[in-house]
């Protein structure tokens, strides 16, 4: 009877310990972040103002993760505003419940109320980051999001000695909500930006700001990664380091093949990844941010500047300046994105679509609607072959998932309606545009390649599309009219760079391929947020597939509801 009491006894320590090794493993694998959406008085550039804030940091918290991990990140929304939270690049295969845009995906969190996003990350690994999927609030609303390879998987290229995250964004003296609120009243764009920043400070270049410095120590002869984001609101930005080229070795979370360059240009949505080598002699360098524009349109010119200091140099020195490009220099920035490619390894393949099941083309542009009650009599809109995105009343997702066949119209033009010469000289005709809610509906694993054609209605300019729950392969792009009969034979199809914001060329147009294998409702949006709030956006529905795998997950309970 001993024996067997000693024979149980050592079974159910086995089991007991099988159990821990067994559950050990799978916490280790979640992540967890408790948001507290805040206000936050906040002074910069001689000004204070309260602004939205996540646990009252600007920017906000960083996310660790690895790739396969669980992320779960509990909100609560104690701001006057009601919003949503979105991951921007994490795919969510079959959870758009927890991608976030606001109406399409899921309604806002009241104020008050709170709400559970719980995703994996599946088959990512790099820099992506977070942000306010509502009105102008991702302005102070964003923050990193940091995915490490797999343990034991190394990087493929050299380990850093370390890592450093660069936000850049904007800032504004005046509310930005109640900015963007008179703008819509009166028809008219919102004002431009009093400053551009890095990490939240816009640097010793503007009044009342040597403490509101960015400032980065390295050592000599050592390298570090720098995880660079875009995260303002209506600027593509240079950025550039003085004395110091940089490696990039990764774009929007997937490895590219290296390359050496002195400056980068990122769009707003966009990330990069470069290796910076400290071999210069120690000092003080500035690092800059400014914006690119090549279309003659109001812009905010200014530069915002962050340290990169060596290790034991006195912080009485005067940081050297870098050369700041152009404020319209093509020439880099198509020599820029030329250099871009896929790594194209065995490990991490780029799987091109090679035969279109559906073959589309998006003319996007700007125009103006009627609005008697607007200053000029009409209010500036934004279409996609000439439709201008009315924001539901419903979740688009929830529509779908439950059948609301009222909501939910899956009719979006393939191409536009009327066709012209889309960069030619600004068209003098119609400038109206159909406000419409409709759908372009996709098939479960069919392959897509959509051409995004710049129009010149009002005047062109380069607009940066985001699509939500898919990684892209950019693999064509070029100024004047898409030319089915003649540009798809210099397509590359063999590395071409994988994304999942990109910008259209002003006066151009840019071509994407990409498997609709993710089921659900997807947004596309530009990433300008100007033109965002003036429609310019459209959203995709990819129907389920055959197998339950491959179809849309159940809603949580929390869901937030309209």
């Amino acid at each position: 009877m001993e024996g067997r009491s000693c024979s149980f006894s050592r079974f159910l320590c086995y089991v007991l310990c099988l159990a821990a090794f067994c559950v050990i493993p799978s916490e280790s694998a979640v992540k967890r972040y408790q948001f507290h959406v805040q206000l936050k008085n906040v002074s910069r550039i001689c000004h204070a103002k309260p602004i939205v804030t996540v646990n009252g940091r600007f920017p906000g918290p960083t996310m660790y993760a690895r790739e396969g991990d669980r992320v779960i990140v509990n909100v609560t929304n104690y701001a006057q505003y009601n919003l949503t939270l979105h991951w921007h690049g994490v795919k969510q295969f079959r959870n758009g419940w927890a991608d976030g845009p606001a109406y399409i995906t899921q309604c806002p969190i009241l104020t008050g109320r709170s709400y559970v996003y719980d995703f994996n990350v599946t088959e990512q690994r790099g820099t992506l980051w977070w942000h306010a999927h509502i009105f102008w609030l991702r302005a102070t609303v964003h923050g990193a999001i940091v995915i490490l390879p797999k343990k034991g998987v190394p990087y493929p290229f050299p380990r850093p000695a370390a890592e450093f995250n660069i936000v850049l964004g904007e800032w504004w003296h005046k509310d930005i909500e109640a900015m963007e609120n008179q703008a819509n009243q009166l028809g008219i764009p919102p004002n431009l930006s009093d400053a551009h920043t890095i990490n939240g400070k816009p640097g010793p270049l503007f009044p009342c700001s040597e403490k509101h410095t960015y400032t980065m120590e390295v050592e000599s002869n050592k390298t570090y990664m720098l995880r660079i984001i875009n995260a303002a609101l209506n600027d593509d930005l240079f950025f550039n380091i003085a004395g110091h080229n940089m490696t990039v070795v990764e774009i929007d979370a997937a490895y590219c093949k290296p390359f050496t360059t002195h400056a980068l240009l990122l769009t707003p949505g966009q990330t990069t990844n470069v290796l910076v080598h400290a071999a210069q002699a120690p000092g003080r360098y500035f690092m800059a941010a400014k914006p690119f524009q090549d279309a003659a349109i109001p812009f905010d010119n200014r530069t915002a500047t962050g340290i990169l200091q060596y290790k034991g140099v006195l912080t009485t020195i005067t940081p050297i300046m870098p050369p700041l490009l152009a404020k319209n220099d093509t020439n880099f920035v198509k020599s820029f994105n030329d250099w871009l490619r896929s790594l194209n390894s065995a490990q991490y393949p780029a799987i091109v679509p090679l035969h279109i099941d559906r073959d589309l083309l998006f003319t996007v542009g700007l125009g103006k609607d009627p609005c008697p009650s607007c200053v000029n009599g009409t209010r500036f809109s934004g279409s996609i072959n000439n439709i201008t995105f009315s924001r539901p009343t419903v979740a688009l997702l929830q529509a779908h998932y439950y059948r609301m066949g009222r909501v939910l119209k899956t009719d979006f033009p393939d191409r536009p309606t009327s066709t012209f010469n889309f960069t030619g000289a600004p068209s003098a005709a119609n400038l109206g545009t159909k406000v419409d809610t409709r759908l372009s509906w996709i098939p479960f694993n069919s392959t897509v390649q959509l051409v995004l054609q710049d129009t010149n209605l009002l005047g062109v300019e380069s607009h940066p599309f985001h699509l939500h729950g898919y990684n892209y392969y950019v693999v064509g792009s070029g100024v004047g009219n898409f030319d089915p009969n003649k540009d798809p034979a210099n397509f590359n199809l063999v590395d071409p760079p994988e994304r999942n914001t990109i910008a259209i060329p002003t006066a151009g147009w840019t071509a994407i391929r990409f498997r609709a294998n993710n089921p659900g409702v997807w947004f596309m949006h530009c990433h300008f947020e100007v033109h965002t709030s003036w429609g310019l956006t459209m959203a995709f529905l990819v129907e389920n597939g055959n197998r339950p795998e491959d179809s849309v997950v159940p809603p949580p309970k929390d869901l937030p509801l309209c």
